[in-house]
């Protein structure tokens, strides 16, 4: 006759923001609701709107330089010397020719957050360059003295550039021991549409800019990156969902780092991410569904799908609903989006507080690059600050 064992109750065990279980469905059910409402009462985002200057540097010098403006409202494209002088005859801009002016430095930084993402074609830059460039530009954009380079979760001590540069590979997850398994065949490739995302919005204080080069690119081409443009993805709303969508705030949650940090033998380093709030294990946060961008004051959409999980003030199944359309919004109207495809010595600059960018996973040749990520402000949002095409005087 089998011994009575007595029933233990469901074991509840709480990482970094995500809840795991050995209980039954419902008793997860609840745990994670429990754990949810918690982060979105300890994180919640600013109450007030915090005092902000919008920038007024101005952008016509750099736009003196040969350039295109890769679509209407979203990336300009500085070309190389050969191509300027084949085209339009005007100057050719250099990273370098930023690098030594503040006042370049200032109008990039406005031109960036402007036009949303913002390429160099001719860009000699060391991956230490990179870095202390998206900070000048973060400063030069109003951001906190508080708020320095993020450390991403993924970067382990030693790393060969240092904690302020993370690599992007095609074969590792940002890591030399983090190697990648998911995309080895045509078959295991991530569905585009699941791509989108903005850097680091799990954390309290996200990106502002960001930085990055393709150092090593496939020798047969592929792996270019799109983004899309969150100012364009809130004026392309109703104004009916613009204002239901402004009283929002939503989740953001990045504790999967943690799940795949611990596969491969490592941890997460104990050590503050670049900010005084981005310190500790917990890598979640909550922020307003639309932000104001305050180096330009406009409204933009910020969801971005890697990361954003609830939106809290709905039911799930309201919030599931809104999400998957707020994410296909931003994936299907190609007219907010631009594309780049990569060459030698290109180097992109971006806001990530009013865009979205995927890469493309076309093949299985080897793609690398450095990516450097400034720490912005907590986002808030201004119900005074106007949209892009509003404040421009553009046409509805």
């Amino acid at each position: 006759m089998a011994t009575a064992v007595a029933q233990q109750p469901p074991e509840i065990k709480f990482h970094a923001g995500k809840v795991r279980h050995t209980s039954s469905p419902l008793d997860r059910a609840a745990a994670s609701a429990a754990a949810h409402d918690a982060a979105a009462r300890a994180f919640a985002p600013p109450t007030s709107v915090p005092a902000y200057t919008p920038s007024t540097a101005d952008v016509s010098d750099l736009l003196a330089n040969s350039h295109v403006h890769t679509s209407p409202s979203l990336g300009t494209e500085f070309r190389a010397p050969a191509l300027a002088a084949a085209t339009d005859g005007k100057p050719s801009l250099s990273i370098r020719d930023v690098l030594d002016d503040e006042a370049k430095i200032a109008a990039l930084a406005r031109l960036v957050s402007e036009r949303g993402v913002v390429f160099f074609r001719d860009a000699i830059i060391t991956p230490k360059e990179q870095e202390v460039l998206v900070h000048r530009l973060g400063l030069a954009g109003g951001k906190p003295p508080t708020s320095g380079i993020h450390i991403h979760p993924y970067t382990l001590q030693g790393e060969e550039h240092g904690d302020g540069i993370l690599k992007i590979s095609s074969a590792d997850q940002g890591s030399r021991a983090l190697k990648r398994q998911d995309q080895a065949s045509i078959l295991n490739r991530h569905k585009g549409n699941l791509e989108w995302h903005s850097d680091i919005s799990f954390e309290r204080v996200p990106s502002d800019y960001a930085t990055l080069q393709v150092r090593k690119l496939p020798p047969n081409g592929g792996g270019d990156t799109v983004w899309a443009s969150g100012y364009d993805a809130y004026e392309r709303l109703s104004p009916a969902t613009r204002a239901y969508l402004e009283g929002l705030t939503a989740y953001h949650d990045g504790s999967h780092f943690h799940d795949n940090i611990s596969e491969h033998g490592q941890r997460l380093r104990d050590i503050s991410r670049g900010a005084p709030e981005n310190t500790g294990p917990e890598l979640d946060a909550v922020h307003p569904v639309i932000r104001t961008n305050p180096t330009t004051g406009w409204k933009t959409l910020f969801v971005p799908r890697n990361f954003t999980r609830r939106i809290n003030e709905l039911t799930a199944a309201e919030s599931d609903n809104l999400l998957e359309f707020l994410w296909d919004h931003v994936a299907s109207n190609h007219d907010i989006q631009t594309r780049f495809r990569w060459e030698e010595n290109n180097l992109a600059i971006w806001d990530n507080r009013s865009t979205y960018h995927a890469r493309t996973w076309d093949t299985t040749e080897l793609r690398e690059g450095t990516r450097s990520v400034s720490l912005g402000e907590r986002p808030f949002f201004d119900p005074q600050s106007k949209g892009r095409r509003e404040a421009l005087g553009l046409d509805k």
